[in-house]
């Protein structure tokens, strides 16, 4: 899931992706436990932009990651 096509090497993207998520739902629990309001919403619609630039981004620069052992090389 946080790695290119080769399943070896890791996209800063992606992970920062998976960071982004865990934050969401850090923030939301310790609001909660604090007795105030995190408005889950507008941070998922926010994360959500930045979601879809990133996959729009990945399909752009898709020609440019390594390739896995099982693809070919161009020559």
């Amino acid at each position: 899931m946080l790695t290119g096509r080769d399943n070896l090497t890791y996209d800063l993207g992606r992970v920062l992706w998976a960071f982004a998520f865990f934050i969401g739902v850090i923030a939301d629990i310790a609001c909660q436990a604090a007795g105030q309001i995190f408005n889950l919403t507008d941070f998922g619609l926010g994360v959500g932009a930045l979601l879809t630039a990133g996959g729009l981004a990945l399909k752009l620069k898709e020609n440019t990651e390594p390739k896995g052992k099982d693809e070919p090389h161009d020559a």
